[in-house]
């Protein structure tokens, strides 16, 4: 709205001076010719970018909510385009706990963990400015102890030095850290409460835009001849997961889920809801369908809630947060996130209600 409002505050801004240039010639109006003409220019520049988006169909959405989706695609950008010093600034803002030994921040949307091609900024590579932020700027160096997808957020723990980095991640490792995760997804589980226990492997997906996808590579399956449970023969390849889920509310074509991964196989969660039950998550374009990397296609009732045009469900984000994180480090912490704010204005548009969780 701001950038709306602006643009028409800078075209009479614009307007008014064309006509004082127009009008005086004198040398005492120069500045102002100047101004007018650097105005007149950055306004045309912003006018041809906006062509230009218009014809490759991204026009700015003309309704608010729309306009929120794509705010908040642009928001994650701009997170891995600003100055490190200004991105450890936002991820001071979201420390929800601190002592001795550890850090824990609400990880925003869109913000990798680790570094890569095409990144420019990072949680790793701002790790030790955000120690200076937090204590001095003699402190160590944060340390990683997991790690969430780039597109998750939530409950993301730190570590204050090397020894408790590596205690962590043993915990991590031997399955002692209960990990609770919220999804909105698209349809609801049947049963509503229960274990998906699948084994994941990943695998190319040929088609004209080839990619790798996880996907589920089962034990077992059911005979054609006589509907009997066989058990076939296993992928060497493939990764024991385990992902136990609760039905928590219902609305709207769309379900709010609990989720407890006991493994921590990569993107477990979204293949186990997506494949294995048929539920995927609500912003999840990669894995909604198997055979293409195309937008998710949302239910008449959802895209109606929303406010919501289906051609523009390629900006919804992914609605999978890290809810609950429990840790025995010496004593039982239990740590926990509110969602995003995106997130909670899904629930309240598809009337989905948490008041008792």
């Amino acid at each position: 709205m701001a950038a709306a409002s602006g643009g028409g505050g800078l075209w009479r801004s614009a307007a008014g001076l064309g006509r004082a240039v127009r009008t005086f010639c004198g040398s005492g109006r120069a500045a102002e010719a100047l101004r007018a003409e650097q105005l007149a220019e950055r306004l045309r520049a912003r006018r041809s970018e906006e062509e230009k988006r218009e014809v490759s169909g991204e026009a700015i959405p003309k309704d608010p909510a729309q306009r929120r989706v794509r705010e908040l695609a642009a928001l994650s950008k701009r997170l891995q385009q600003v100055h490190p010093n200004v991105l450890a600034k936002v991820l001071k803002q979201g420390t929800v706990y601190q002592n001795e030994e550890i850090v824990v921040i609400n990880k925003p949307y869109g913000l990798p963990v680790h570094g890569g091609p095409g990144i420019k900024n990072c949680i790793a590579d701002v790790l030790p400015i955000l120690a200076k932020m937090l204590e001095n700027v003699k402190a160590e160096p944060l340390h990683l102890c997991h790690r969430l997808d780039k597109e998750t957020t939530g409950v993301m723990v730190l570590a204050r030095s090397k020894e408790v980095a590596e205690k962590i991640r043993l915990l991590f490792k031997t399955r002692q850290v209960e990990k609770i995760y919220w999804a909105i997804s698209l349809g609801d589980p049947d049963p509503a409460e229960g274990i998906v226990e699948i084994p994941i492997v990943e695998k190319e997906v040929r088609s004209h835009q080839s990619h790798y996808k996880m996907t589920l590579a089962p034990n077992y399956r059911l005979s054609p001849e006589d509907g009997k449970v066989v058990k076939i023969r296993k992928n060497r390849n493939a990764e024991s997961a385990v992902t136990r889920y609760r039905l928590l509310a219902r609305s709207s074509a769309c379900s709010l889920l609990e989720l407890q991964p006991i493994t921590g196989v990569k993107h477990q969660i979204r293949v186990h809801l997506a494949y294995g039950l048929g539920c995927p998550i609500l912003g999840d374009h990669k894995y909604s369908h198997w055979s293409k990397l195309a937008p998710q296609k949302l239910p008449e009732i959802t895209l109606k809630r929303l406010k919501l045009q289906q051609s523009k469900a390629r900006h919804l984000p992914l609605h999978l947060h890290a809810h609950r994180l429990s840790l025995p480090l010496g004593r039982q912490i239990d740590l926990v996130c509110k969602p995003p704010l995106f997130f909670q204005k899904t629930l309240k548009k598809l009337e989905l209600d948490v008041a008792n969780e």
